[in-house]
């Protein structure tokens, strides 16, 4: 009979144990109960525990924010430890991938775990970057959230991250409907149900040992006693005069940008405005514990920073580490090992002049180079440009990824701490290549740059539902993070191979032709090459039709999870089907026939929706498709 043995008292290695033991169960189920002990002592069964109740040595500059994996096993057990009880459980996933199991989608349907006996399996890694995770985007429902924060523990990512203190705005895109009122009726939740629900997240991702980011914008205005928590719309809050004398002045006027305090700025030359803030996120930091790196950015749009003639002194990011330098005095005041994240983003990508951050073991820099093409990656011979001067509220954004690295290399002069960069791979740009090959490849190319230009891994900024047409772009992201060394090719098979099973080649063909079909620079609206109609047309039609008989063909597979994507391929000829009559009469100028299709489009395959929902963001998609189009203004950070 089986053991699972316990090396120390540890909650997110009782879990690790359980779910050692639920797949074990699974893939051997004439195998008798296996049981679980706490046993410091062990010498047999499978022995779970930190790499120093073996004796064994550790790569880990920092062994609680560094994850390092060893499994030793056999088939009756063996060692399975990590520098952290998140690797312990990184160890359990590692070993039962290694003896066949993928987790290839978030939720049950997604697990593909064979029966057969397990074998010897010896395995030790030190991730390769510190930073592997994803920030909550798009419209999210609550059963996703849960099992995306599974799902991305399964991958070995080891950060979640939820955007502000209520992300009440992401919850009602889903339960609104929005984007798909005609075949949904809206379903509103309260402030205290989203409230409680980021609670509920909050106990899954300490469940497992992830690190948890909070916050992020809403600072220039909560702690002011101005409401942010509707998101980018503006507010009906009447404001006093004490708090229009916070806000950052705009051609001789101070009131919430476009009426919407997420997206204002502040009087950050005024001492008061400065403490304010720090005072806010100090009294945050202390109701909230839990938090392992704590958020703090300034407005979320461009070009509005304080024109008074003190703030003209110098640049926002030299008043911005003055708030961050006030904040560590407070946090060390009240005994707080809070640790800080400060952004360089859209205003602040233009690093200080004269402020420096006093105390760098608290802090760590992000990068978000959010105006950034994604047509091209940094290569090994990439040239960097010298940043522009900044010239207040009349800047030009940086486009290529060369120009918005130049402002990080600035930044690197004074500032040599930790940083990573929050990206956005799985935000609007997913959704301009519907093959998901695109992407993919960007994606790992960007990974394995990122030692090069000093950054120490990512969290992406992206929908929990980008798995259409199926979940590789995120497989290869989390693998590629793990190991900068994998084999895109090698990676792509192995995915691909779990997920169609025989007819993966077959699949993966489709893909590629269509990502081959449609110019991704043309469908993200940047210079391309003019799309040849004819040929756009009928490739279209084709495609759809090869991949609806391949679908057809295969409807029942050996596993559910790939049923599951056999039926998400059929869907998707449909969806390449109409997409391309929109991208057609869209190329051929035809813009109001373009819309009119995309409507049609975006109503019928609402239909699917409950279906798809686990998979695909049928708001995020339609929002964006429709910016694309022009039939809804962009936002201040889409228009970049």
């Amino acid at each position: 009979m089986l053991q699972i043995k316990k090396m120390r008292a540890d909650h997110v290695i009782d879990f690790a144990a359980e779910e050692l033991k639920k797949y074990l169960r699974m893939m051997m189920p004439h195998q008798d109960e296996i049981d679980i002990f706490y046993d410091p002592n062990a010498t047999d069964g499978f022995r779970l525990g930190l790499l120093e109740d073996f004796g064994l040595p550790s790569e880990a500059e920092d062994p609680v924010l560094d994850d390092v994996i060893h499994v030793d096993t056999q088939a009756d057990g063996g060692i399975l430890a990590g520098s952290n009880s998140r690797s312990v459980l990184f160890a359990v996933y590692r070993m039962l991938r290694e003896n066949g199991c993928r987790w290839l989608y978030p939720g049950v349907d997604g697990d593909y775990v064979p029966v057969k006996d397990i074998g010897p399996t010896r395995y030790h890694k030190l991730a390769d970057h510190r930073f592997r995770g994803h920030c909550n985007e798009g419209a999210e429902y609550q059963q996703s959230m849960l099992e995306t924060i599974d799902f991305f523990a399964k991958q070995e990512l080891n950060v979640y991250m939820l955007e502000f203190d209520i992300p009440f705005i992401y919850y009602d895109w889903y339960y609104s409907h929005a984007q798909n009122e005609e075949n949904r009726e809206p379903e509103p939740v309260s402030y205290q149900q989203v409230f409680q629900w980021k609670r509920q997240c909050e106990a899954e991702i300490a469940k497992r040992g992830l690190q948890f980011h909070d916050m992020g914008h809403g600072w220039t205005a909560e702690p002011f006693g101005i409401s942010s928590v509707k998101g980018w719309v503006p507010t009906e809050q009447a404001l006093s005069e004490e708090q229009r004398e916070a806000l950052a002045m705009i051609n001789g006027v101070r009131e919430l940008w476009n009426g919407i305090a997420l997206n204002t700025n502040l009087c950050m030359s005024n001492p008061k405005v400065r403490t304010t803030m720090a005072k806010g996120i100090l009294e945050y930091a202390k109701k909230h514990r839990n938090v392992d790196y704590l958020h703090v950015w300034l407005a979320d749009s461009s070009r509005n920073h304080c024109e008074c003639p003190e703030c003209q002194k110098a640049r926002p990011s030299d008043f911005y580490l003055m708030i961050m330098n006030e904040l560590d005095a407070l946090l060390t005041e009240a005994g707080l090992s809070t640790r800080i994240v400060f952004i360089a983003y859209v205003d602040t990508m233009f690093a200080p002049r004269t402020v420096e951050i006093r105390n760098p073991r608290r802090f760590s820099l992000l990068y978000a180079p959010i105006t950034r093409s994604y047509c091209s990656s940094i290569l090994p011979d990439s040239q960097f440009p010298e940043p522009p001067e900044y010239r207040r509220n009349q800047w030009n954004a940086p486009k290529s990824a060369e120009e918005n690295l130049a402002f990080l290399k600035d930044w690197q002069k004074t500032w040599t701490g930790p940083a990573f960069s929050y990206e956005y791979h799985f935000w609007q740009h997913q959704c301009y290549d519907p093959s998901g090959l695109y992407i993919a490849r960007r994606i790992y190319e960007d990974i394995r740059s990122l030692r090069a230009v000093g950054l120490d891994g990512y969290v992406e900024d992206g929908s929990q539902r980008s798995f259409w047409p199926n979940g590789f772009a995120m497989y290869v992201y989390a693998e590629t993070l793990m190991n900068r060394d994998c084999d895109f090719d090698e990676v792509a098979q192995d995915y691909f191979s779990h997920i169609y099973g025989e007819a993966w080649e077959q699949a993966l063909e489709c893909l590629t032709t269509l990502r081959d079909t449609l110019d991704y620079p043309w469908m993200a609206g940047e210079a391309g090459p003019a799309l040849e109609i004819p040929r756009i047309r009928k490739a279209m039609e084709a495609l759809a039709a090869r991949e609806a008989a391949l679908a057809k063909s295969h409807r029942v597979m050996p596993y559910r999870a790939q049923t599951i994507s056999m039926r998400l391929l059929s869907r998707h000829a449909e969806y390449i089907r109409d997409l391309g009559e929109v991208v057609v009469e869209k190329a051929l100028g035809n813009h109001q026939k373009a819309a009119e299709l995309l409507d049609a489009f975006r109503v019928r395959f609402g239909a699917y929706e409950v279906e798809l929902e686990r998979y695909f963001d049928h708001f995020l998609a339609f929002r964006f498709f429709q910016r694309r189009i022009g039939t809804i203004p962009k936002t201040a950070q889409e228009t970049e």
